[in-house]
């Protein structure tokens, strides 16, 4: 069982990769998962785009596109991440780039943990539970 981080077409971004993976194992623990296999494919727009066309039938660019292979309380998953929707995120909210990168891939494993975010509800419990795991993230790194 391990966490991954590939890039194709992008420059992999400077996160720290054990202390990322730790938290990310943390946030699942909150939730009542255990990490199973999840790999991170950091990539740009066009990539994306060609994954939610392809996989999802979805003409439209995306910041996240979580593929969800869980199993019981493991969670597992590929989660295409387009760096250039999370720079283009971070400038539009006024967010640091760093902070919206990790707010969007704990998006993907609180997907992979069973929330959802398709309904104003869902959206508002998502927000609480990432805003909940980058403060966790802060203490950490």
């Amino acid at each position: 069982m391990a966490i991954c981080y590939y890039n194709e077409g992008v420059a992999l971004p400077s996160i720290k990769k054990r202390k990322t993976s730790s938290w990310i194992k943390v946030i699942a623990e909150t939730h009542g998962k255990t990490v199973g296999d999840i790999g991170y494919v950091f990539c740009s727009d066009e990539k994306i785009l060609e994954v939610n066309r392809q996989y999802l039938q979805h003409d439209y660019y995306t910041d996240i596109i979580t593929f969800d292979y869980s199993e019981g309380n493991v969670i597992s998953g590929d989660l295409y991440i387009s760096l250039d929707t999370v720079k283009s995120n971070a400038e539009t909210f006024k967010a640091d780039y760093e902070q919206e990168l990790y707010r969007v891939i704990i998006h993907g494993v609180l997907h992979l943990c069973g929330i959802d975010d398709k309904t104003p509800e869902d959206q508002s419990l998502m927000t609480k539970c990432e805003d909940q795991a980058l403060a966790i993230l802060n203490e950490l790194i």
